[in-house]
């Protein structure tokens, strides 16, 4: 009897995914590198090995290799073990070779979806905020926002974020290029600019587009200085724009655990 083509065949068993092995001591051991990179400061033995789960006893020749390699290092005062030099490094070289982009660009898709409006990320350009990358909201209402498109720095909430966190004299520049050639932030502005650094979010409700509005959250590197911003933008009709709103919720949290990714030292 012919087989059901709709039921795919088993694969060979040497085809088969296996599941790769790996060294029960090193992973054993990482839990004390990933319990002092969870509490961020040096611990004594005790404490560190509770909060890896094993006993004291159990973890000290794990610590007397680790320090070997420059892994972990201990306190000659106090005793306590902390990070050591090597993993200083490999944290730096590991935050060097990220692409913030390139991390944000699968989350914003999950962002569309959860908030059912479109979400970009945009980034510095020559010209000012620039859209890099975009994805549409899953509903059948679509905001016309291009890859490529450079946005206000007034009318936008991409465009007040970047005016906010950049260095004064970058934010001079790129207003004078893009109004009457004289660098100046009036009053108005500068409330603005004050409104966004307290709430952490920048806002454009009716603003450049009327029935449309939009929100940003900027993302900081290691040094702490803004690299993108997340920003949803939708029908005003339908989009939350309060500042403890369901958009607000989603995207501080989304922003800040990019910035912890990317080294962020205060990322809320």
């Amino acid at each position: 009897m012919p087989r059901d083509r709709s039921t795919p065949a088993a694969l060979p068993e040497s085809q088969a995914p296996r599941a790769q092995r790996g060294i029960q001591s090193v992973e054993v051991g990482g839990q004390l590198l990933r319990a002092l990179a969870h509490q961020g400061r040096p611990m004594a033995l005790k404490d560190l090995a509770r909060e890896a789960g094993m006993s004291a006893a159990k973890a000290h020749p794990y610590l007397v290799s680790f320090g070997k390699l420059g892994l972990i290092e201990q306190d000659a005062g106090s005793g306590h073990y902390g990070l050591g030099p090597l993993a200083m490094q490999l944290g730096l070289i590991s935050l060097q070779q990220v692409d913030p982009v390139r991390l944000a660009t699968p989350l914003i898709g999950e962002l569309a979806r959860e908030l059912g409006h479109t979400v970009g990320v945009a980034v510095w350009g020559n010209r000012g905020p620039t859209i890099v990358r975009i994805e549409e909201a899953p509903s059948a209402v679509h905001v016309n926002m291009r890859h490529g498109t450079v946005m206000s720095l007034r009318g936008t909430a991409s465009g007040l974020l970047f005016c906010a966190y950049l260095p004064r004299e970058q934010v001079l520049a790129a207003l004078a290029a893009e109004g009457d050639g004289r660098p100046h932030i009036d009053a108005a502005l500068q409330v603005q600019l004050a409104e966004v650094r307290r709430q952490g979010l920048a806002q454009a409700v009716d603003a450049s587009v009327p029935g449309i509005s939009a929100m940003a959250a900027p993302v900081f590197d290691l040094g702490n200085g803004i690299v993108m911003s997340l920003t949803a933008i939708g029908p005003s009709a339908i989009f939350d724009a309060r500042y403890d709103g369901a958009v607000a919720r989603v995207l501080r949290r989304s922003a800040g655990d990019l910035s912890r990714q990317l080294g962020a030292a205060d990322a809320a």
